[in-house]
């Protein structure tokens, strides 16, 4: 299995541009952060997680390559902005596939009305939604992928394991019954927003605490926000970083 890590930033924060913090002025590019987004590559078939404002950036980058199926953690819109621009993947009468839950299908349906009419306009994105329950396996594009409820805050949401692999973000705390669920994990990516303490999100030292209870043979740090210290100077656990943008990692 291979993931590409198409993003690893947040919107959480002051942006980037507009920033004279250490990290935004570092020229060091794995401080460069477009929105968190993941391509998993297994049995020559591709599944996208998340799909945010910077989609079409993120693509043009490396290649536009085939994608099978859309997996969505939640509905905010650094995780979903980038819907509209599936265009390409959807063409010829094709229904591009949409894994989720039923409140993220309905927020979609509210934002994206002209992709679920009777008689859509031309070139509109053509999706067939599916529905995820949290408590069931599911198969996406003849790959097994098993839910990973987690709390971002007060809302439910949805992590994914994909053979010895899991991809969690905008996790605050992550319930007992997923922790089961993550045993024996070759490779767990989860979001670790900076150090200070955050609402909704993990910080690094909480991160930390859960890389160590998973005991993952290798942990990779996403969804991270410019009040990160620049990727060269934090200082991590033997089998835990940073990911960056535009890394790929091998796993199992």
């Amino acid at each position: 299995m291979k993931l590409t890590f198409l993003g690893t930033g947040t919107s959480t924060g002051v942006p980037q541009l507009r920033c004279g913090c250490p990290t935004c002025r570092s020229d060091d590019p794995r401080d460069k952060r477009l929105r968190a987004s993941v391509l998993v590559e297994t049995g020559g078939r591709r599944l996208l997680i998340d799909c945010g404002p910077d989609f079409r950036e993120q693509m043009l980058r490396e290649g536009s390559p085939d994608i099978d199926a859309l997996l969505l953690t939640h509905i905010h819109y650094d995780h979903v902005g980038g819907i509209d621009d599936l265009r390409p993947w959807c063409r010829h009468g094709h229904h591009f596939d949409i894994h989720c839950t039923a409140d993220v299908e309905s927020d979609l349906r509210a934002r994206l009305p002209y992709c679920f009419t009777e008689h859509p306009y031309p070139g509109v994105p053509s999706f067939r939604m599916l529905r995820i329950h949290p408590e069931n396996d599911f198969i996406a594009a003849g790959i097994n992928v098993t839910p990973l409820p987690v709390m971002h805050y007060r809302l439910p949401i949805i992590g994914f394991r994909i053979g010895d692999t899991a991809y969690i973000t905008d996790a605050k705390t992550v319930p007992e019954s997923t922790l089961l669920r993550l045993r024996g994990l070759d490779t767990l990516v989860v979001n670790a927003l900076r150090p200070a303490e955050h609402l909704s999100h993990m910080n690094l030292e909480q991160a930390v605490a859960l890389a160590s209870r998973v005991g993952a043979r290798r942990t990779l740090f996403t969804h991270i926000s410019h009040d990160m210290p620049p990727h060269a100077s934090v200082s991590l656990p033997h089998g835990i970083s940073l990911a960056y943008d535009g890394l790929t990692v091998e796993t199992t």
